[in-house]
């Protein structure tokens, strides 16, 4: 199996190490660069092409939201996971809406940084339970305009079940676990779904499913 190439984007020379003495210790990952600017990042990700960018949001020159932006502009295959201290929703909403795959605070454990690795390198999307807690609370308190179409109307149990175990942070395998159906069953789910919502990924689906009420995120221990 090849090693998930991997590039750090922080402006703190000590997390960068911190953090690459942590990916080091993940037979599945390979640390190929290190950049200190959000330009610099943007550089090295066109030269180095990795599969995941470990991305902080406050950088000099560019932040770390733009440079995701602009990364994905010109590859977007790439999955870049947005590590910062910011835990506030509006951070979160900037950074799915540039494109990021993840968002993981910087006092997450190993194992959550490690799944966030893999979902992103695999396209899917992780939120850390912290933001996903609060990013609920804030659709409870920001109702969504009466005026809105409801397409959701139109999913089926399945596809509900489906869109809740991927706003528990599930990968498309732990699903179709949890509901006893193949992994080929569940990617045709997630792809009626986003037919039907009229979104194009599993960050924009569970989003709509938050503020629509249709699915939970259980409350982190901290929030």
């Amino acid at each position: 199996m090849e090693r998930i190439r991997v590039l750090l984007a922080d402006d703190h020379t000590l997390f960068r190490k911190g953090i690459r003495n942590m990916l080091e210790e993940m037979p599945d990952v390979e640390v190929v660069g290190e950049a200190a600017t959000g330009r610099e990042a943007v550089d090295k990700a066109c030269a180095l092409v990795p599969d995941v960018i470990l991305m902080d949001i406050k950088m000099p020159e560019i932040t770390g939201i733009e440079a995701t932006r602009q990364v994905l502009q010109e590859n977007p295959h790439i999955g870049i996971i947005l590590v910062t201290m910011y835990d506030d929703p509006e951070s979160a909403f900037a950074g799915m809406r540039a494109g990021a795959r993840g968002y993981v605070l910087k006092e997450a454990e190993p194992e959550e940084l490690r799944r966030a690795v893999e979902a992103a390198q695999r396209g899917e999307v992780m939120l850390c339970p912290i933001i996903a807690s609060k990013v609920l609370e804030h659709f409870r308190t920001e109702p969504w305009p009466a005026a809105q179409p409801l397409p959701y109307e139109h999913l089926t149990r399945r596809e509900l079940e489906v869109l809740q175990s991927a706003a528990d942070g599930l990968t498309n395998k732990e699903i179709a676990e949890r509901l006893f159906i193949t992994e080929k069953t569940v990617k045709n789910h997630i792809s009626n779904i986003f037919s039907k919502l009229n979104v194009n990924d599993r960050t924009q689906a569970v989003l709509y499913a938050l503020r629509q009420g249709l699915v939970s995120v259980a409350p982190a221990e901290n929030a």
